[in-house]
């Protein structure tokens, strides 16, 4: 039997990007229910989850922290954002500037997570020629 750890990055980044391609799903539905009174944003902390995960191993090195990375762990609920509080008479907390400010920013960290995957491929390739 092979054993390889060829493929942890590549699971690890794919989880990134979904959770990524969540966020930014989540976040355009804020954007759409900005003017909806009592609506609450909704969000997702993958990089919490991540690095909870990885900090579970103190004193080993990336690859091995990576390696042991429970992919169980490393899917982070949707949680409505109650504590972001609302200055608008009708309770909603949606803030357009910030969501347009983070649906931009998570548009590059998608963009940068698929070009990191796609990287980890072509080295793959590149090794089995």
């Amino acid at each position: 039997m092979i054993s390889t750890n060829a493929f942890d990055y590549i699971n690890i980044l794919d989880k990134a990007a979904d959770a990524s391609w969540k966020r930014e799903t989540l976040i355009a539905n804020n954007l759409a229910n900005a003017d909806t009174p009592g609506y609450k944003r909704q969000d997702i902390d993958f990089q919490t989850a991540l690095r909870n995960e990885i900090s579970r191993f103190h004193y080993s090195s990336l690859d091995k922290k990576i390696q042991d990375v429970d992919m169980r762990n490393l899917n982070p609920e949707v949680y409505t954002d109650h504590g972001n509080y609302s200055y608008r008479l009708d309770g909603n907390n949606v803030d357009i500037d910030t969501e347009q400010v983070e649906l931009a920013s998570e548009q590059i960290k998608y963009q940068a997570l698929t070009t990191s995957i796609t990287s980890e491929f072509t080295r793959l390739q590149t090794v089995l020629k």
